[in-house]
């Protein structure tokens, strides 16, 4: 699959929603039938740095391509924590795209087990207890490059307390191809 592709359709699905240009999915699907196969995608936005927008699928559940559409546009206009993006914005984002590997559950007697079991910078983690959920993409160590830490903030962004750990949620782990791209022009 062409990386570039993908992030022509990133770039030009947020820009269609300025009117500057159009997304011809059929054309798409027909030149290029492997964004016909499911995939699941994050697409996440950032704006001098920043994030300024983060919104995918944990699990396939319709094409690559209608996903990707889906995502980047959410990512641009529909993220909660954030207004949705201006064209001023749009000029000065990084578009990065992680293409995500189906998530296996990981089944562990304790912390220390799970600790093992849990590459740091390569997975990506979803945390499921009950009605709760959560996930960081492998980017996230970046941020939190301790299992402590990075288990910490997962446990606070399902909802949950900081040591939800001891609760024995479900953990699955999946990784990324993550294609990424700098500012866009209007070119």
């Amino acid at each position: 699959m062409k990386k570039t592709l993908l992030l022509e359709i990133a770039k030009n699905s947020i820009k269609s929603h300025f009117g500057k240009t159009t997304l011809d999915t059929k054309t798409l699907s027909k030149d290029n039938p492997e964004l016909l196969e499911q995939g699941a995608v994050f697409v996440t936005l950032t704006l001098d740095g920043k994030l300024r927008g983060c919104i995918g699928s944990i699990i396939a559940h319709r094409s690559l391509l209608d996903d990707l559409v889906h995502n980047a546009k959410a990512a641009a206009f529909e993220d909660p924590r954030f207004p949705p993006l201006s064209e001023e914005e749009f000029s000065r984002i990084d578009i990065e795209i992680s293409l995500l590997s189906i998530p296996k559950e990981i089944s562990y007697k304790d912390i220390e087990e799970l600790k093992s079991k849990i590459s740091v910078n390569i997975d990506g983690v979803v945390l499921r207890d009950g009605n709760y959920q959560s996930t960081f993409l492998p980017q996230v160590w970046e941020q939190l490059p301790s299992f402590d830490l990075f288990f910490t903030h997962l446990c606070q962004k399902a909802g949950l307390s900081t040591n939800c750990l001891l609760n024995h949620p479900q953990i699955f782990t999946y990784q990324v191809e993550k294609i990424t791209k700098g500012a866009y022009d209007e070119s």
